[in-house]
């Protein structure tokens, strides 16, 4: 077994990779950007050194002075974790030429998996079903528009390196398809470096599942069974499952044995996943292979009680598979979600920002949280912005889905905007809970997805009343002792008046449903609502929970306070709102609405227009990358457009203004 383990990436899973290292006493080495100099992944590693820029192309992807820091270091092997050098067979070959062992597959294996076309070529010869489509070498424009037509549409455009959603179109008509093969094109030579793609035809009603497996060194191979990764957006996993509800026993054992047949083509060892696309008829076919280990590795370690970082560390030194195929069993049922820092009601854009208040409930029976985040770290623009990984463990699916939801409602999250309350919804969606989710389950309930209730519940505003006068309550009681005299009366903020306490209003703004106004006559650790009989007690349990008692009935809810801003979980459900200040409301006047802004820092790769144009309306007028995704800025009315701000190449910052579109009248006749 190794002695001491270079970690070649960052986040939760280098932090997922260190436990494991730790708790089977190897010596653990973390490497990072000089953006990274105090992320999480960085302190729990015995061992730390910097490679470099913030950029991934200045430190995680250069992959020479990893190893000659891993040399420097005495380490015996570099672990990848995912992406970034992860599948990258130079890499790996470079490792093998220092002496240092790659902990993943054989560069040659790497490199036959790591294109789609050659992949496929290889599956078919050993007999594992493949997508109908083109796989070839040709990239001509016209000649794979002719492609296309031949397969039917609606087709699939994907680029043959990389994954992750990126490259990637459906085309649903003739007319589309030259503009999402360029778009397709641009995404995966940003992100791979390579612009060649392949087509395939669209299976209907598509269901995501794919298949864990493992090889080592003696030509052992077994599969640790399959998870459905069937709820997606822009071809990127939100939710991950095990066992799939849409497979039986018996095609579980076809796409196992077939997953297999796959490693074994290519003499594979280490960790490696087999994907495949399941159609309605429930005929499956081989979409790809991932030379590594998944990010949602975790829902397999539950169900099946392995350790598969532990397994990988093995199989890398030269030790077999630990088990065989009759010794490997499946229990009970895991979900996992990926807690985003990204907007779900701006088109999923990511959001950078400081984690201001971050806890999770770990104490909830069978649930896990892997993250690479603490409290006061910020989501940076030049890494993904994911979170945290939320896994919970039941007997049946139906337990597992109900401790996700609880693992939700209770997670206090203060700073940049998430998807918690979109996987809150997701999770207790009726389609969900019935197992109804094939690939374009997003899409197809998305507005019930994206909306919570239409009018904030009452309880909600009592919570952020209740919050904002224990802090004023605070501040009060504050200035009261600097001020020599606590129990002066000019100190109380309750209120309180000779002739008796006043009435008070506050006026929030709830992201979800506008403005709302509370009217109420505060008093001593409670508030009399105006025009009703109630009288709400309030208590603070903590700084991120307030315990209300109405009626005589006691509830305990999370919200937490940053200045003018309250984030609040209540029955399920994520709430933002901010106290409105008229002053400070009348303090500017609000963009025109032909003022487009950048809605992330990131790369202008296309500017579109130029001053004098005219649009309309639904118009691409220039394409931004950011976080490693392709963003559109669009025209939101018809008009000529009067400023360009930028030029292809350009950085921009966050709300930068881009272009201005003034509106263009027509005359009446």
């Amino acid at each position: 077994m190794f002695k001491k383990v270079l970690i070649a990436n960052r986040g939760e899973i280098a932090c997922r990779i260190t436990e494991t290292l730790k708790r089977l006493g190897i010596i653990s080495v973390a490497v990072y950007s000089e953006a990274d100099r105090d992320a999480r992944h960085v302190r729990h590693a015995d061992e730390a050194v910097c490679i470099g820029g913030p950029a991934p192309a200045d430190s995680y992807l250069k992959g020479d002075q990893i190893i000659a820091q891993a040399l420097a270091l005495g380490c015996d092997a570099i672990h990848p974790g995912y992406g970034f050098l992860a599948e990258n067979a130079g890499f790996a070959r470079a490792c093998s030429r220092a002496g240092i062992a790659f902990i993943g597959p054989s560069a040659e294996a790497i490199e036959k998996m790591g294109s789609k076309s050659e992949s496929k070529r290889i599956m078919e010869a050993a007999g594992v079903p493949v997508v109908p489509g083109y796989h070839g070498d040709r990239q001509e424009t016209a000649f794979l528009e002719g492609e296309a037509e031949q397969i039917g549409y609606p087709i699939m455009i994907k680029a043959i390196a990389g994954g992750g959603g990126k490259g990637m179109r459906r085309v649903e008509r003739a007319s589309d398809f030259v503009a999402s093969l360029d778009a397709a094109r641009r995404e995966a030579k940003g992100a791979f470096g390579d612009d060649q793609v392949l087509l395939e035809r669209f299976v209907t009603e598509p269901r995501h599942i794919e298949i864990q497996i493992f090889g080592d060194s003696q030509g052992g191979v077994v599969h640790l069974f399959e998870r459905e990764c069937s709820i997606q957006r822009r071809h990127q996993k939100i939710l991950e499952e095990t066992p799939s509800l849409f497979i039986d026993d018996e095609q579980r054992q076809r796409m196992g044995q077939a997953a297999v047949a796959a490693a074994q083509a290519i003499q594979y060892s280490g960790a490696g996943t087999v994907e495949f696309i399941v159609g309605a008829d429930r005929e499956f076919f081989f979409m790809e292979m991932n030379t590594r280990l998944q990010v949602e590795h975790p829902v397999t370690e539950l169900t099946t009680g392995q350790d598969l970082v532990e397994w990988q560390l093995k199989v890398a030194s030269g030790e077999p598979l630990p088990l065989e195929q009759v010794e490997l069993d499946q229990q009970g049922h895991a979900i996992e979600v990926r807690l985003y820092a990204e907007d779900p009601d701006n088109q999923f854009l990511p959001v950078v920002g400081e984690l201001q208040r971050l806890e999770f409930p770990l104490d909830l029976p069978g649930v896990r949280v892997d993250t690479g985040i603490d409290q006061g770290d910020s989501i940076s623009v030049h890494y993904d912005p994911m979170i945290a990984k939320l896994i919970a463990y039941g007997q049946d699916r139906a337990e597992a889905a109900q401790r996700l939801s609880r693992l939700l409602s209770e997670i206090v999250l203060v700073g940049p905007v998430t998807n918690l309350p979109f996987l809150q919804r997701l999770v207790q969606h009726p389609g969900f809970l019935s197992g109804d989710t094939d690939t374009g389950f997003v899409d197809a309930h998305l507005p019930a997805l994206l909306s919570a209730e239409s009018e904030l519940p009452e309880m909600v505003l009592l919570a952020a009343t209740a919050r904002q006068l224990v802090t004023r309550n605070s501040v009060g009681l504050a200035a009261g002792f600097e001020g020599g005299d606590p129990w002066s009366p000019f100190h109380r903020s309750d209120g309180w008046r000779l002739l008796g306490h006043q009435t008070d209003t506050l006026i929030f703004d709830c992201d979800q449903s506008g403005r709302r106004e509370l009217r109420f006559v505060p008093g001593s650790g409670q508030f009399q609502l105006v025009g009703r009989k109630e009288t709400v007690e309030y208590r603070a349990i903590d700084n991120c929970r307030i315990e209300l008692t109405i009626d005589g009935i006691t509830h305990r809810i999370l919200v937490a306070q940053q200045g003018a801003q309250f984030w609040i979980q209540w029955a399920g459900a994520a709430y933002r709102l901010s106290l409105f200040d008229e002053l400070l409301a009348q303090g500017g006047e609000a963009d025109s609405l032909g003022g487009l802004s950048a809605p992330m820092p990131g790369r202008v790769i296309d500017v579109r227009i130029a001053e004098g144009a005219r649009v309309v309306k639904g118009d691409v007028l220039i394409l931004l990358e950011a976080m490693k995704m392709e963003h559109s800025i669009i025209a939101p009315i018809d008009g000529i457009v009067t400023s360009v701000a930028c030029a292809t190449g350009d950085q921009v910052d966050s709300d930068v203004k881009l272009v201005v579109i003034e509106e263009e009248l027509t005359a009446e006749a």
